[in-house]
């Protein structure tokens, strides 16, 4: 009696169980599902593409060598995308679609950017740093242009802001289905307002905008620097929806206040409703971030609770490097087939692994932030601690400013590491002080000189090649 397609990578299944590591097995092995058999083949279905090509290129030759073993004849293992799977996104990999999908999945009634299915307040870890915020969107979410309209959240990039701005159009869908929802970026609002002049259809533009039950905007820090007609046309936009009674939620990278360039009378309206911030997370806060990924990913047995502690204690920055560290230590553990443990970890996410104090280096000839501080404050005769403390004397604020700005140019550091690097400073300080330096250095050749002295000792200590301070925007 022939077998069916189930059956026979059934088989061939329980012989790879015997030969492959549990968690490469359990990883990429136990969500495909066979689909055909045709001919000498037979396809496997796999939960995406980015699996599937892995699958094909890393296992499917040693999976194809049991055939014969397992079912007596030679049989090619081809993996392909699930049908049903194929519309979801690269970078979903490794993460399970929510239980009840929403109807916000598609393009908001045609207005604006299609939402994910993963932003949903289900999938929205709660901790202090975030807790006020979180409140606040599930308020407005329930009862939209009435409880903080508008609702203005704000915080460094990665920690959750676009999932919270979503999650209220998911469930304000779910409770009203009929509801007008638009969401863009800043950027996207300005381009369609210049196409709207450039061809005459204002009015379609303004009806767009002004027409929606629910407007979304996302980062609209951008705003800062625009043209007097992109200000005037947002002032316009927010003041009909918000006489209108319909919720405006935006985010940006920085408090209202903070937003240089931006009008007084924007400035003013972003803060009529709450402007709630949200910051790093905590170790426990990480912890439980870490295990809701591994619950959603149906992968609680393949990554240990220590491995999850260690990852949660040393990459601190925000949560969309605590899931890429997941991903990354699940492909490096398969490539080597190697169990997941602390060490395969730590040689995983070597790159990743930075002391918070300090940051020290990989290798001596790295440069750090603790470099950049000790030359900093050598050249102002002040002290490490003395950067790093609260204190805000101006012999200390020039030296620690510059110490940041200089740390954002030369490591790219993230504006959240750059805060707790010099005394758990927020990040919107940290904003203010590179913007601070960047607009001081355009004005002032000597100070501009005396960086560009520093950066030559950093230049030899770190024995590569950096660009010379310039006039460039900090960003």
């Amino acid at each position: 009696m022939s077998l069916s397609p189930a059956e026979v990578w059934k088989r061939i299944l329980d012989r790879a169980r015997q030969e492959l590591p549990d968690q490469t097995f359990q990883a990429w092995l136990e969500p495909t599902e066979a689909l055909s058999i045709e001919g000498s083949t037979i396809f496997v279905g796999a939960p995406d593409q980015f699996t599937a090509d892995w699958n094909d290129s890393k296992h499917g030759e040693l999976l194809s060598s049991y055939a014969p073993i397992v079912l007596g004849h030679p049989l090619n293992v081809v993996f392909r995308v699930n049908e049903e799977r194929k519309r979801r996104s690269q970078m979903d990999f490794f993460v399970s679609p929510p239980v009840t999908p929403t109807r916000a999945s598609t393009a908001l009634n045609g207005n604006g950017t299609p939402l994910s299915d993963r932003y949903t307040f289900d999938l929205f870890v709660i901790g202090k740093s975030n807790e006020l915020a979180a409140a606040a969107a599930h308020a407005v979410s329930q009862a939209p242009g009435k409880a903080f309209n508008p609702l203005f959240i704000y915080g460094d990039t990665g920690l959750g802001k676009t999932h919270l701005m979503q999650a209220v159009a998911h469930e304000t869908l779910q409770r009203s289905p009929a509801t007008r929802i638009t969401y863009v970026g800043t950027e996207q609002f300005m381009n369609e307002l210049i196409s709207s002049i450039l061809d005459r259809s204002g009015a379609d533009f303004r009806r767009r905008y002004r027409e929606t039950d629910l407007l979304l905007i996302d980062d609209v820090h951008f705003l800062k620097g625009r043209k007097e007609t992109t200000q005037e046309e947002f002032f316009h936009t927010f003041n009909a929806l918000y006489e209108a009674g319909r919720q405006i939620v935006l985010t940006s990278d920085r408090p209202p206040s903070e937003i240089a360039g931006l009008e007084a009378r924007l400035i003013s309206r972003f803060q009529w409703g709450m402007v709630a911030d949200i910051g790093l997370p905590d170790f426990e806060h990480r912890v439980a971030i870490l295990k809701q990924k591994a619950q959603l990913d149906r992968l609680e047995l393949t990554i240990p609770d220590d491995v999850i502690h260690f990852i949660a204690e040393h990459v601190r920055s925000n949560v969309r490097e605590l899931e890429g560290s997941i991903i990354k230590l699940l492909a490096y553990a398969s490539l080597k087939h190697k169990d997941i443990t602390v060490d395969v970890a730590r040689e995983a996410l070597r790159d990743k692994l930075r002391a918070i104090e300090g940051f020290e280096p990989e290798s001596a000839s790295s440069l750090t932030v603790l470099a950049i501080q000790q030359a900093v404050a050598k050249e102002w005769g002040v002290t490490v601690d003395g950067l790093r403390s609260k204190t805000r004397t101006k012999n200390l604020t020039i030296p620690r400013q510059i110490a940041m700005y200089l740390t954002r140019e030369l490591l790219s550091t993230q504006l959240v590491e750059i805060g707790n690097a010099f005394g758990g400073r927020d990040h919107s300080t940290v904003i203010h002080s590179l913007e601070k330096v960047q607009q001081d250095i355009t004005e002032d050749t000597a100070l501009r000189s005396r960086i560009n002295r520093i950066r030559g000792n950093l230049e030899a200590f770190n024995f590569r090649p950096i660009t010379r301070v310039e006039t460039s925007a900090v960003s």
